[in-house]
């Protein structure tokens, strides 16, 4: 059996990790990343510690069962960590890990697109609803 060079090493890992393939854990990671409650929470956290109330509250319509399926998530990926306080009541504290915090720059961009880019996105729904209303109607 031949031995690998560093460099044969390094592509075939790149090819294990291509979101292009049906099978590749990384695209698992990008439908992860890509969900609005995954970015929203991620943004919470980026001032620091918040308890899952403060969470909830600062995501109006995220759901009980939602937030803590996001919150799982996150913290599986390593990308928050989970501190349990016991204290009556158990204070539970969330906070995003060194990880997390890479991810903050690229959720920040595209949550700042999409707030920037919002109006032109509503005329191009509003342009393609009427279009496409038209042609169904000369069918």
């Amino acid at each position: 059996m031949a031995t690998m060079t560093a460099a044969q090493r390094r592509e075939l890992e790149k090819i294990h990790y291509d979101a292009f393939l049906r099978d590749c854990p990384s695209r698992q990671l990008l439908d992860c990343i890509g969900s609005k409650w995954v970015t929203l929470v991620l943004v919470t956290l980026s001032d620091g510690s918040r308890r899952y109330s403060e969470i909830r509250a600062e995501i109006p319509g995220v759901s009980e069962k939602m937030l803590t399926q996001t919150l799982r998530t996150l913290e599986r990926d390593g990308l928050i960590s989970r501190t349990v306080t016991p204290t009556v009541p158990v204070r539970t504290d969330y906070e995003l890990t060194d990880l997390g915090r890479t991810l903050l720059g690229p959720i920040r961009a595209l949550k700042s697109w999409a707030e920037e880019n919002m109006p032109l996105i509503s005329r191009a729904r509003e342009a393609y609803d009427s279009r496409d209303s038209r042609d169904s109607r000369a069918t």
